[in-house]
């Protein structure tokens, strides 16, 4: 099957945002195919680094292909969820300018039918971002309980009939066990009693299971909170959200910061008390309709840029 070319979302904005020093250390939490990366790092001068992030391996293996001869850049094996420690490891802890997280699932995870993400093509179901290591999707859905199913429908797909599906699902694999996308996406479809103008009846089931499988929310909130601290003072927090959750969590951190520690109601104390991080720049980004009409996966994309200020 011939893949999609992947297209980088918000790729002016998000490196335009994200560049404030030439000769600054900056990491992309997601590295992805480089995209990102690539326009970063045609910013920085010969002195700037840029640390590349990814679980998968097969953008591990794009980053050493695509920039092996740049000796700024550096490509780590992991989640963005480390970012502390591969920051620490670096001697890099508060200097770090910028850090960009592209959240979500790339191009070539949802077109390659063998990485079992999408249910537009018949592969494995397995929907691990990082294959070296964690539960699969079948191993999940074969095991997990009804009622673990129905809550992961519905928490992480906001997938109203998230009871019905998981009763589905459980009778089914008593008779054939899933093994494949298309069987869970048929099963899913036919439980699914009100279908979405353009959209599969298994779409947010399936982003369900992803985001579970892969740890994606609790990830998210730790890497919020690491960037905090690896920020230099002036430091730019990028992050471009696909999914209403993401873009909810990245929206009430930025604002936690803004606010700075919660204090009860007539306590009197001065603004320099109450320990304000960060600033948010601006309102939030969306891809514009030209951008859209190229790219049709752009049209949900969210970016919010924040900067450390203490």
């Amino acid at each position: 099957m011939t893949q999609l070319q992947h297209i980088t979302v918000l790729l002016h904005e998000a490196v335009d945002a994200l560049v404030s020093d030439p000769d600054g250390f900056y990491v992309d939490g997601t590295f992805g195919r480089g995209g990102h990366s690539a326009l970063a790092l045609e910013r920085l001068s010969p002195s700037g680094r840029l640390l590349g992030i990814d679980k998968d391996v097969a953008a591990i293996e794009a980053a050493k292909s695509r920039f092996a001869q740049d000796s700024r850049f550096e490509i780590a094996h992991g989640s963005f969820a480390d970012l502390a420690d591969l920051i620490a490891d670096r001697g890099m802890t508060g200097k770090v300018s910028g850090v960009l997280l592209d959240l979500g699932v790339s191009s070539p995870q949802l077109d390659e039918a063998e990485r079992g993400f999408s249910f537009q093509h018949d592969g494995p179901l397995d929907m691990r971002m990082d294959q070296t290591r964690g539960q699969s999707a079948a191993e999940w859905v074969n095991t997990a309980a009804e009622e673990d199913i129905a809550y992961v429908l519905k928490e992480f797909g906001e997938e109203r009939f998230a009871k019905r599906m998981a009763r589905a699902v459980v009778a089914e694999r008593q008779i054939r066990p899933f093994s494949r996308t298309k069987h869970l996406a048929e099963v899913i479809k036919e439980a699914n009693p009100a279908w979405e103008k353009g959209k599969h009846p298994a779409t947010r089931a399936f982003q369900a299971i992803r985001i579970y499988v892969n740890n994606e929310l609790a990830d998210l909130d730790a890497v919020l909170a690491q960037a905090l601290e690896v920020l230099a003072v002036g430091g730019r927090l990028v992050v471009i959200s696909f999914h209403s959750l993401e873009d909810r969590a990245v929206k009430r951190f930025i604002r936690r910061q803004e606010l700075g520690d919660p204090v009860p109601r007539g306590l009197p104390i001065r603004e320099e008390q109450l320990n304000k991080r960060m600033r948010s720049c601006g309102k939030a980004i969306k891809a514009g309709d030209e951008e859209v009409n190229v790219n049709i996966r752009s049209r949900s994309a969210v970016m919010r840029i924040a900067e450390k200020i203490s």
